[in-house]
């Protein structure tokens, strides 16, 4: 039976652990101060809420964002499936939550970096051949959708795993991918007239009558890793998706 290997990261290994390596580990000890988002239940709707506050002119406003999300039965049935070989043949500890919080932190990292066009950063966090061509598609794009690219961790409204896929090569060399999919809130100025579905909110940010126009954007960013034996455990994005941005 082919099943997925430990997506847990080791980092005893002889070289230094990559930054995403200590994202994936250090995620159990953020949840505390940092909201999950958990993977929605079969043939259900979940509201994800988040709180906006901001403090202009010594008043504190909040601003409730609702996100809802339909799950497709099949990716989620054949996921379940596989996080249950993990945790019977592979990693006992392992849960989806976990992984998910330290995805969301390297979301948030990497996509940041490719908004201030620092490529050269994204080195050993992305993958060579993909960083070349994010490259030459960042040097065409309008200001204000390289703005739009950066999400930062309070502006992430929902983020839930996608599919799940596992791969071998003619070497033998085993890969297991995991994509993840994500909405978060942005107040770039884009052009209506290219982000047509894009989800409008009015957010409060100060006194009686004055609002912040923010669009609801979505990524979708695959983390992979190669399992092979004797080879560095390194999580490392593999696609990139700003849906309207950068396709």
């Amino acid at each position: 039976m082919m099943a997925l290997p430990i997506l847990r990261c080791s980092c005893n290994v002889s070289r230094p652990p990559s930054l995403l390596c200590l994202l994936f580990k250090s995620n159990a000890l953020v949840q505390n101060r940092i909201h999950v988002t958990r993977t929605i239940p079969l043939a259900s709707v979940v509201s994800t809420v988040r709180k906006y506050s901001s403090d202009r002119g010594g008043e504190k406003q909040n601003q409730k964002v609702v996100v809802v999300g339909i799950p497709n039965p099949f990716i989620w049935f054949r996921t379940r499936i596989y996080y249950f070989l993990i945790r019977t043949y592979f990693d006992k500890e392992f849960n989806i939550e976990d992984f998910s919080e330290g995805a969301k932190q390297a979301f948030s990292h990497v996509s940041n970096l490719l908004s201030r066009c620092q490529f050269e950063a994204l080195e050993g966090l992305v993958a060579k051949d993909l960083v070349g061509k994010l490259q030459e598609k960042w040097d065409v794009l309008p200001a204000s959708h390289k703005r739009a690219l950066s999400a930062d961790p309070d502006d992430i409204m929902y983020t839930t795993p996608g599919d799940v896929g596992i791969y071998y090569d003619d070497d033998g060399r085993k890969f297991v991918s995991i994509l993840m999919r994500y909405w978060y809130l942005t107040s770039a100025k884009l052009p209506e007239e290219t982000m047509e579905g894009a989800r409008i909110f009015q957010v409060s940010i100060g006194g009686e009558g004055e609002t912040e126009t923010k669009r609801l954007l979505t990524a979708n960013y695959e983390f992979q890793r190669e399992f092979t034996k004797g080879v560095v455990p390194d999580w490392i994005i593999t696609r990139i998706e700003h849906s309207k941005l950068l396709d």
